[in-house]
């Protein structure tokens, strides 16, 4: 018969995205350890380290590193769904208004015989909620 080995776990929320995880202490330790005391996710850690990678070519910059990805992750928090949806929509304009000016100054002006603007397919626009 084998033994069971009973361990601690605690609940962390992450310092970054707010995730909770349950973890060992010593693994929470260890993680903030590595992080200047904050606890971090497993998702938020490795996008902070491999950031930290390539902050510059000096040693990893990890305190840099996590403050931007937790201005990221604030970013990301702020306001509601219907606050990401405008933003998203305002993107999704910019990027069809850069095409619309690219394509009116590098393609020649339509023949007699194109099609009226109410015959054309309708275009498509995509929407992508962060």
């Amino acid at each position: 018969m084998e033994e069971v080995e009973s361990v601690a776990v605690t609940s962390c929320d992450c310092e970054c995205c707010g995730l909770e995880e349950e973890c060992t202490d010593e693994y929470i330790g260890g993680v903030r350890a590595y992080f200047g005391g904050r606890w971090l996710c497993g998702l938020c850690s490795e996008a902070v380290k491999y950031e930290a990678g390539k902050c510059s070519p000096r040693a990893p910059d990890v305190e840099e590193a996590v403050r931007a990805h937790m201005a990221f992750c604030r970013m990301l928090k702020r306001g509601g769904p219907a606050e990401r949806v405008a933003e998203g929509m305002c993107q999704m304009l910019r990027i069809a208004s850069g095409r619309q000016r690219r394509a009116s100054s590098s393609s020649p002006s339509p023949s007699p015989r194109a099609a009226p603007a109410h015959h054309r397919a309708p275009s498509t626009l995509s929407l992508r909620l962060v």
